[in-house]
């Protein structure tokens, strides 16, 4: 079990690591999931089969901590009076046949003041004597934080003076969950009846609903039928079992996996839902044709300015160019990814991961645009005009040799007839009318194909124009899917992560299911916060 829980804390420092680096959670949300290795009682006991029950007294200051362990000891081990609201020391007092093995990897020394006894009836038991958790010294608190995970059981001791002290009691809401708890008025010889069930309703309100308060007095000389030192007492020793302790162990397990779990869900949350994709394409599209149209309508002016001078040039030269993709389309462009972040923002998506995609985005629809008009400008060029145009330039092109020969062969053929003939029969040889109706034959059948052709030609600037819209389009189109890929991507990458979170939460269940144990005594369950 030990191994799952650490593998688990590998895969979510690694998970963690690696969605903040892709931008998908930030760094408040990545430090949320950084999560200590697991820290029990069993650390201090290394090699013990059965260990002891942890028992720790804790309290603000002058309400007899001290004073109710050396009571319950029956010596002197822990200081009082004066000493305590600046002592950084915690006081541990067990029995000698327990070796704490593993005290000195874990704290140092210094601040421990160590006692052992050969009292057999607390052989089971160690007990720690915690700073003031309220004193003027900032590092008793840290002390008491750094003690807290390998305690079993917390006694949270009161006075009736000094029962609503505000810093433990908002220790004991914040760890309430994480531990067994016994509650003790001291000084009882000093308290009344509507004080004690002042303190009873408070921790009612805390999460107790039947909360185990023992009213005690340390001092010898007064021997009260209302001392419940003895019951305490008693009441500890019943718990030092080894069911109880495999009980709290458990408990212990399952409120850190559950505070484990809390965080990645507030991390799933964080992702948002899948579902708010159909939204954000919904807007993506209905965008994307009011965008297209503004540059459609704006590029207007500069695709005729750019016709007319790949019309009369063939190219463009550095001087002469117009450029199409300007300041004006890069605004109307970036105002369009603008919104397609702010919209994913909106939806509780993560936008910082899209963001960076559509920043290396922004400076290739000028290329796009470029690249496609140039290259179908040049297509449209090389053939400018339709099928019925060329064709009917190929006719004219052939009509324009073949019948002025033709013409001219008729003419010649008359030529060489009339002189026959003349020769033959003395007639008179062709006339002037004969020779202006012949030029006028070859005059009229090369002159008509190449008046066709001449109004036929296509216009090299409507060719243009026509490449560079149709360029246009096709630029248009592929930013278009380019940007519909890149959605794609993110949708893609967000469901991974979120599947990937899922596992994570799936394996903290597991664990967590696997922790839970039985219903545990009655005196157990009154100690422990209800769920």
């Amino acid at each position: 079990m030990a191994y799952d829980y650490s593998d688990l804390l590998v895969k979510i420092d690694s998970w963690s690591q690696e969605v903040q680096k892709g931008g998908w959670i930030n760094q408040q949300q990545a430090l949320s999931l950084v999560i200590e290795p697991e820290s029990s009682a069993k650390a201090l006991f290394n090699g013990h089969n059965e260990r002891p029950l942890v028992v720790a007294f804790m309290g603000g200051t002058g309400v007899g901590k001290s004073s109710l362990l050396n009571k319950l000891s029956g010596k002197a081990i822990a200081n009082t009076g004066v000493e305590r609201p600046t002592s950084r020391e915690v006081t541990l007092y067990h029995h000698q046949k327990v070796l704490l093995q593993q005290l000195e990897q874990l704290f140092p020394l210094q601040n421990i003041q160590i006692s052992q006894h050969l009292d057999a009836k607390n052989e089971q038991v160690v007990w720690i004597d915690m700073p003031d958790f309220d004193s003027t010294e900032e590092k008793n608190k840290d002390i008491v934080m750094q003690w807290l995970p390998y305690v079993d059981v917390l006694i949270y001791v009161v006075s009736p003076e000094r029962y609503r002290d505000n810093k433990a009691w908002q220790l004991l809401l914040a760890e309430g969950a994480s531990h067994a708890w016994l509650f003790v008025m001291n000084q009882w010889d000093r308290g009344e009846t509507s004080q004690f069930e002042d303190f009873k309703n408070q921790l009612s309100k805390a999460g107790f609903a039947n909360p185990i308060i023992y009213k005690t007095i340390c001092h010898d000389e007064l021997i009260l039928e209302e001392n419940e030192v003895f019951k305490l007492q008693q009441s500890i020793s019943s718990l030092a079992t080894a069911n109880t302790i495999d009980q709290l162990e458990s408990r212990g397990g399952q409120q850190r996996n559950n505070a484990i779990k809390h965080q990645l869900q507030n991390c799933f949350q964080a992702l948002g839902a899948q579902n708010s994709f159909s939204v954000i394409e919904q807007v993506r599209v209905s965008r994307w044709l009011v965008t297209k149209e503004q540059l459609t309508q704006g590029f207007e002016w500069p695709v005729k300015q750019l016709s007319v001078v790949y019309s009369k040039k063939g190219s463009v030269a550095s001087q002469d160019k117009v450029k199409l993709w300007d300041e004006w389309a890069q605004s109307r462009f970036n105002d369009y990814l603008d919104e397609l972040i702010l919209n994913t923002d909106q939806q509780g998506l993560p936008s910082a991961p899209l963001r960076q995609a559509l920043l290396g985005y922004r400076d290739k629809a000028e290329k796009h645009i470029q690249a496609q008009t140039e290259l179908n400008c040049r297509k449209a060029l090389i053939n400018p005009g339709n099928i019925l145009q060329r064709s009917l330039l190929k006719i004219a092109r052939i009509a324009e040799i073949i019948l002025p020969l033709t013409s001219m062969g008729l003419v010649g053929f008359q030529v060489f007839q009339g002189y026959y003939d003349s020769a033959v029969s003395e007639q008179a040889f062709l006339g002037v009318d004969f020779a202006v109706h012949s030029a006028l034959l070859i005059l009229i059948s090369w002159l008509l194909p190449f008046f066709i052709r001449k109004k036929m030609q296509p216009s090299l600037e409507k060719a243009a124009l026509k490449g560079l819209n149709i360029g246009l389009n096709s630029a248009l189109s592929m930013i278009d899917i380019d940007i519909r890929n890149i959605m794609s991507d993110y949708k893609l990458q967000h469901q991974k992560i979120t599947e990937s979170l899922s596992e994570l939460i799936g394996v903290c269940e597991q664990l967590g299911s696997t922790k839970k144990t039985g219903g545990g005594s009655e005196q157990l369950e009154r100690m422990l916060v209800k769920d």
